[in-house]
């Protein structure tokens, strides 16, 4: 099993020669650690967010009372398919991430076609093809099948993140396992995988809050999410600016909210490891 080789052709130079890392994540707007201000870009995101939520209800209770009492059981639906779907990606993605690491040439051929392909295709192309194009064969319910496709899709990049996981885990470990007995099989499961989890921890919080993010577009298969439920409140009152504006605050809450938890398990992770 080869350590992970990082791949930075496409990384810019730095001044003195060196090579810069550009990381752009689903969390950019956690403050860091040393960011203590009341005015750090998430708190005035955030709070600015849930205060127009609390604010446009009082202030104008018709339509956006309404429009708030409308739309709670699309978030419960938007929350069913976003973790259902976090969770067959994730095994999805451990057997690919192990397929690609795979010394057997067929399976981590397999596994390596599967990623690319699936990674080639938009998420909505992926939705319409396995809800409409193999309807006749699989004949699935909208729910099934956006679950589904979310799944497929986000399966291939767990699939990397799993392998990029498996291949930080320095080798000697493995080697380690080799020599008190245990098989290659024994030497995964026993010794890798425990410290891989730690590691893609972070990585899969992100995949949830674009997952959380992209679950919006299964409204088009006429699953009842959160967006779905706010194009049925416009396309009957015709208020599409206020029901839009409600449905836009309620991600940004949603997203910014995992993403801060994503961030305190990145930092419990970073001091676990110094220690």
């Amino acid at each position: 099993m080869a350590l992970l080789k990082s791949d930075t052709k496409n990384e810019p130079a730095s001044p003195r020669g060196g090579k810069v890392k550009i990381d752009v994540g689903d969390g950019q707007l956690i403050p860091d650690r040393a960011d203590g201000s009341i005015l750090s870009a998430w708190n005035i995101a955030f709070f600015g967010a849930l205060s127009l939520l609390v604010i446009l209800p009082v202030v104008k209770p018709d339509p956006y009372l309404r429009i708030i009492r409308f739309i709670p059981d699309g978030v419960l639906v938007t929350f069913q398919v976003t973790v259902t779907s976090i969770l067959f990606s994730v095994v999805i993605g451990l057997f690919t991430g192990l397929g690609r690491i795979s010394r057997i040439a067929f399976i981590n051929r397999l596994a390596t076609v599967y990623v690319e392909v699936i990674r080639g295709i938009p998420l909505l192309v992926q939705l319409f093809y396995i809800y409409f194009a193999l309807g006749g064969f699989l004949q699935l319910p909208p729910m099934a099948s956006a679950i589904t496709a979310m799944s497929i899709c986000y399966g291939a990049y767990m699939g990397e993140i799993f392998r990029a996981g498996l291949q930080s885990v320095p080798r000697g470990q493995f080697e380690a396992a080799l020599a008190l007995g245990l098989s290659r099989r024994q030497a995964i499961r026993k010794v890798i995988l425990p410290q891989t989890i730690r590691i893609i921890l972070p990585p899969i919080g992100n995949e949830f809050i674009a997952m959380l993010k992209d679950s919006s577009l299964v409204s088009i298969l006429a699953v009842s999410d959160l967006l779905r439920r706010a194009r049925e409140y416009s396309s009957v009152t015709f208020q599409y600016f206020e029901a839009f504006t409600i449905v836009a605050l309620v991600y940004l809450l949603l997203t910014l909210f995992f993403s801060r938890l994503v961030g305190m398990l990145e930092e419990r992770m970073d001091t676990r490891g110094k220690k």
